[in-house]
């Protein structure tokens, strides 16, 4: 078995690698928000490739399961998910609009509700959740004004905050699970101090 200084090194390398990987998505994430425009094509193109990828993986599920009662449903929605990735990587721009406007209608519904179930309920969080609406009706009015130019940048910039953010997440939990692994398994053996006490 593997003594505690090992699995304190393999658990070390572990966190380390998501810290190297939080990096490179906050990396992406910062160069997305700066080309907001390649963001918003790539972003298009991965959805597109996952529907199809989807579509296909459900595809072949149908046909092993073509048995059950369950078979042609799952050959509608394979074949649906095949023509919108086929659709979405041959138009990704088109999609772009579509979904840029779906993105504001959302942001227009939710901050209405928001602002009138804050006025109606007034709760606790009554000043939160009423600053929330007026957010998101102010930001889908901003996006909607600005359609179909919009697109060009919108989804974009929600993509690249997401790497952005989920890096950030990565890089925390990543150092924190080094902190915790060092207080448990006693000095880093990485670190000049480990190398020391193992030399003697």
């Amino acid at each position: 078995m593997d003594g505690p200084e090992r699995q304190g090194r393999r658990l070390s390398r572990s966190f380390g690698g998501l810290v190297l990987l939080g990096s490179l998505l906050v990396v992406a994430g910062l160069v997305g928000l700066v080309y907001t425009g390649v963001a918003t094509l790539t972003s298009m193109l991965l959805f597109g490739w996952l529907l199809l990828i989807g579509g296909l993986v459900g595809l072949a599920h149908a046909v092993q399961s073509r048995g059950s009662s369950f078979f042609w449903l799952g050959v509608v929605v394979a074949a649906l998910n095949i023509a919108a990735g086929v659709v979405v990587i041959r138009h990704p721009h088109g999609t772009a609009e579509a979904l840029t406007m779906f993105a504001a209608l959302l942001f227009l519904t939710g901050g209405v509700f928001r602002l009138v179930g804050s006025v109606v309920v007034r709760g606790p969080q009554f000043g939160w959740t009423l600053l929330q609406g007026a957010f998101g009706l102010l930001l889908g009015l901003l996006v909607l004004f600005d359609w179909p130019h919009s697109s060009l940048y919108v989804l974009g910039c929600f993509f690249s905050l997401a790497l952005l953010f989920d890096g950030l997440g990565l890089i925390a939990a990543g150092v924190g699970g080094r902190r915790i692994v060092s207080m448990v398994s006693g000095p880093d053996p990485l670190t000049k101090g480990g190398r020391k006490q193992s030399e003697n």
